[in-house]
């Protein structure tokens, strides 16, 4: 045995056996939680200590309560950071968190940002643009009509969506698998198709009883369409082997549309689904703007025609977070309508 053999062999214990080395602790430390709980800080104390700019004799109002209560998520993030690897009980917060780590940090940035230039400095000019505290104060005084608006819009988002995803869904089907049908719809699909809806709200006002009747058709308008084509698409592409073998083990026509064809399709589906919502959004919002009594796009109406331009940000950031939430179930429904399908759909 050689020299530095020897000097790196554990030493020995009674009866010959050799010592274990001692077991290392480390301690791990989420470094962009301490960044984020730091960040949060920041525009915590700016909010809490720095005095406002005031406009006229009015003030900004919940500015020590908006300051407060960042310095408290400051400081629960810098104790998930520290803790969160030793605690059970914070070791799940921390991997929820972990991911979203980068936007953590970036969000108080931003937010430091817009309250210095408006509530501190006034650089960005009221009664145009207004900081963060004046949002709260919106949602707490004016969450009754903000809250029908938001109800309102859920309404009929879901009417138009599903009366235009189920025709766009049945036409599809039929264009895909019936080339006769195809030879009558398709042309049509082609003209009308790329026709924007809201280009139709002069003639559909005219000839539907009511703006909310109206308001369905358009945003059903807009979301048949990808529905339609996509779908087509799906039902089309299937490969032919599949009816092969279906049909040598005696599948009927309506087998083979129901169980091969249409299962086939479903990613298909889902992108037409996904590209629907996105034009009935836009539909949606102008068709509440044009006619519809309530809603968000009413909401949006109505606050700029008062110049309450906070209400107005207010309502569009209810209005990202509601869309984005509608978009966020499609994909839930959608991974689980297609688990069978595990790994071969990449969006």
């Amino acid at each position: 045995m050689t020299t530095s053999q020897q000097s790196i062999r554990p030493p020995l214990l009674g009866d010959g056996q050799l010592a274990q080395p001692a077991a290392r602790t480390t301690l791990r430390v989420w470094r962009t939680g301490l960044a984020a709980a730091l960040a949060w800080a920041v525009f915590g104390a700016v909010t809490w200590r720095w005095p406002n700019h005031l406009v006229g004799f009015n003030d900004w109002a919940y500015t020590d309560e908006l300051g407060v209560a960042m310095l408290a998520v400051a400081a629960a993030l810098a104790v998930v950071a520290l803790a969160g690897t030793h605690l059970r009980g914070l070791q799940r917060a921390q991997r929820a968190l972990r991911h979203a780590g980068p936007w953590l940090v970036a969000l108080p940035l931003v937010f430091t940002a817009w309250e210095i230039l408006t509530a501190k400095t006034a650089t960005l000019p009221t009664p145009f643009f207004a900081p963060p505290q004046a949002l709260i104060e919106v949602y707490l005084d004016d969450w009754r009509r903000l809250g029908d608006s938001v109800l309102n819009t859920l309404k009929l988002l879901a009417l138009g969506v599903a009366y235009g995803g189920v025709a766009g869904f049945l036409i599809g089907v039929s264009i895909g698998w019936s080339r006769r049908i195809g030879y009558w719809v398709h042309p049509v699909l082609r003209v009308l198709g790329p026709l924007p809806s809201t280009a139709l709200l002069p003639l559909t006002f005219y000839f539907f009883p009511s703006s909310y009747s109206a308001a369905i058709f358009l945003i059903a308008l807009a979301t048949a369409f990808p529905v339609a084509v996509l779908t087509w698409s799906g039902v089309a592409g299937v490969n032919k082997s599949y009816y092969d073998v279906a049909r040598t083990m005696g599948a009927s026509e309506w087998f083979l549309v129901l169980r091969v064809a249409i299962p086939a399709a479903l990613p298909q589906v889902f992108v037409g689904l996904f590209m629907g919502l996105g034009a009935s959004f836009s539909v949606l919002v102008t068709a509440e703007m044009m006619g519809v009594k309530s809603g968000l796009g009413w909401y949006l109406t109505w606050a700029q025609g008062w110049a309450s331009y906070v209400n107005m940000y207010a309502a569009l950031i209810v209005m990202a977070l509601l869309f984005s939430g509608v978009i966020t179930l499609l994909f839930v429904v959608r991974d689980r309508a297609l688990s069978w399908q595990k790994g071969t759909v990449k969006w």
